[in-house]
């Protein structure tokens, strides 16, 4: 069964950027129209010039007579080609200005779109569906311009110009215009299935490619290269199962269309005969009928692929309508406020979160965490540590409850001011296809190349920097692949170091790296956490034991706190038992 959809919403995001531009909108529109119209009054012209040709002798009032009609004819020409290069001045101006519009929009809000939202979706899938819209706006926009509707104006010119001439003729093209239209109409509609169907085969292809593509080392270390292309292999047949389905199914459409062609060209071409016969029309309107008829067919013909060209934008676009039209996950209230922060002590009230409804992770989850301390939370793995910390930065939202930093409730502030004030270094830092420079100045883009360069001492990485030929100014490389993961993580360090927020979250920031990028990035965490409100996650409880309190969770609740010392001490602690149980400095998942 194949699935359809409404234009209606696609229409309508285009509208919204459209409406912008009403007097450009006005203005092609008008001379596109008036080009048209020019198109077809000048044949009338030609007619008349054929017709004083058959039917008078030559002579001096004659020659007088054709050359004031190639006159008109020259001037309708000079016009029609002026006002049709003024059309696409004009749309030249609009279209550009409308994807931009676009363009904007969808990035704009698909940024804001949720973390739950990226998790779920490809990223591949997703630029591609953004860069689809402004592409099936000009596809659309073009189509309608410089096709549709010089072919409506067109036709009922020619209609129009054939009932003034006979009757029978005008009633002829009419019954034929409206079975040739209705046939491309009704199939361009049934055929919008297929095109949604192989937009969205194409996302798939596209998603997969970036996932395989991206994960390109874990595909080598594994020994994957056939696997994926197998999978890869099912997905790109089932495409080119849909690209044959389709065009096959164009030429059947073309081979009605070329029936419809030959039978309206015969018809008037006999219809014109018997009244040529009877003296009913000349021979210059046996000609018209035939200029029109050349350009109606030919206008007409491409009806149908231009229909079908438009509802395969439109279905490409509708991808990236349905994210436009998905609403956030997470939301400001209308009246939330700037977080302020004093002290930096954060609470966790009771607070309760379920993942998609029914899987448990926090319970009546209580903790207080006080200005200017440094608490580290522990505990075997699914215990809640990174659902703490996400729900901190309201990558989601608590399910039950709230978290309070300074007694404000983090649900009625702004998530802006709320993530302003908190600095993360996570265990994997990805860094931005940019330079160095950018990278760390991500943490305060308005801090100057000095604040940058001081930044990135305290953090340890200045002496690395150096040693490119670009230094600062070298790109790191998608994901920051050219650099080592200690280096990475001590770019992430400089970042929030220049961040400068005053609650600070390391997420298991020292784990993976070896003895000496691990000494540098100790010394530069210890530089990051003065004077802030700290919490870390840690698998290695060795890199904890001078936090000012540890925090150890089990099945989503605080199941005690304390100094190492102190937490040391307990007979038949569950942190003892993981302290002993340790490899190496290690828990085990």
């Amino acid at each position: 069964m194949h699935k359809k959809f409404d234009i209606k919403p696609v229409l309508s995001v285009f509208w919204e950027s459209l409406r912008r531009y009403k007097f450009s909108i006005f203005l092609t529109i008008f001379l596109t129209i008036g080009f048209s119209i020019l198109d077809v009054i000048a044949p009338l012209y030609y007619k008349q010039l054929l017709d004083i040709i058959v039917n008078k002798s030559p002579s001096l009032n004659i020659a007088t007579e054709l050359a004031s009609v190639f006159s008109v004819i020259v001037v309708l020409n000079l016009a029609g080609w002026a006002i049709r290069r003024g059309a696409q001045f004009a749309n030249a101006y609009l279209t550009p200005r409308v994807m931009d519009d676009l363009t904007k929009k969808a990035f704009s809000y698909t940024v804001d779109h949720s973390y739950d939202f990226f998790t779920n979706n490809f990223t591949g899938s997703i630029v591609r569906k953004i860069s689809r819209l402004s592409r099936a706006y000009e596809q659309v926009s073009d189509r309608i311009v410089y096709e549709l509707l010089p072919l409506v104006v067109t036709l009922t010119s020619i209609i129009i110009v054939l009932f003034s001439r006979q009757v029978i003729l005008g009633t002829i093209f009419s019954v034929w215009v409206v079975v040739f239209l209705s046939f491309q109409i009704f199939i361009a509609r049934y055929k919008s299935t297929f095109a949604l169907e192989m937009a969205s085969k194409d996302s798939e292809a596209t998603g997969f490619l970036s996932d395989a593509i991206s994960n390109e080392s874990a595909v080598r270390l594994f020994t994957g290269e056939e696997n994926e292309r197998g999978r890869f292999g099912v997905i790109s047949d089932q495409l080119k199962k849909l690209r044959i389905k389709n065009w096959i199914f164009d030429e059947w459409i073309n081979l009605v269309l070329g029936l419809l062609a030959v039978g309206i060209e015969l018809g008037l071409i006999y219809a014109g005969i018997k009244l040529w016969q009877a003296g009913s029309i000349s021979v210059g309107d046996f000609v018209l009928i035939q200029a029109y008829l050349g350009s109606a067919i030919s206008r007409l013909w491409n009806f149908g692929g231009v229909i079908r060209r438009v509802y395969d934008a439109l279905a490409d676009a509708s991808e990236m309508v349905e994210i436009l039209d998905l609403p956030h996950g997470i939301k400001d209230k209308p009246r939330a406020r700037k977080l302020k922060v004093t002290d930096g002590v954060i609470e966790f009230r009771k607070v309760g979160f379920n993942y998609q409804e029914t899987r448990s992770v926090l319970n009546n989850f209580n903790l207080r965490i006080e200005g200017r301390e440094k608490v580290a939370l522990v505990g075997p793995s699914g215990a809640g540590k990174t659902t703490v910390t996400k729900l901190l930065f309201r990558f989601m939202e608590v399910t039950k409850n709230a978290i309070f930093i300074d007694g404000q409730n983090i649900a009625n502030v702004t998530q802006e001011s709320l993530r302003k004030n908190i600095a993360l270094v996570p265990q994997e830092s990805v860094l931005f296809h940019r330079t160095l420079m950018e990278n760390i100045r991500y943490g305060r883009r308005d801090a100057t190349d000095d604040e940058v360069i001081e930044a990135a001492k305290k953090a340890n990485c200045y002496n690395f920097i150096i040693e490119y030929p670009d230094d600062f100014n070298t790109h790191v490389g998608e994901r920051g692949v050219k650099l080592s993961g200690g280096e990475r993580q001590r770019v992430a360090i400089a970042r929030a170091i220049l961040k400068n927020a005053p609650i600070l979250v390391l997420d298991e920031a020292t784990s993976s790296l070896d003895s000496e990028s691990e000494s540098l990035i100790k010394d530069a965490l210890s530089k990051l956490m003065e004077g802030k409100t700290v919490i870390v996650i840690a698998h290695r409880l060795s890199t904890i034991m001078k936090m000012d309190r540890i925090v150890v969770l089990q099945d989503g609740k605080v199941l005690t706190t304390g100094t190492h010392a102190e937490l040391i001490s307990e007979e038949g602690g569950l942190y003892k038992k993981l302290w002993e149980i340790q490899a190496g400095g290690f828990l085990p998942d």
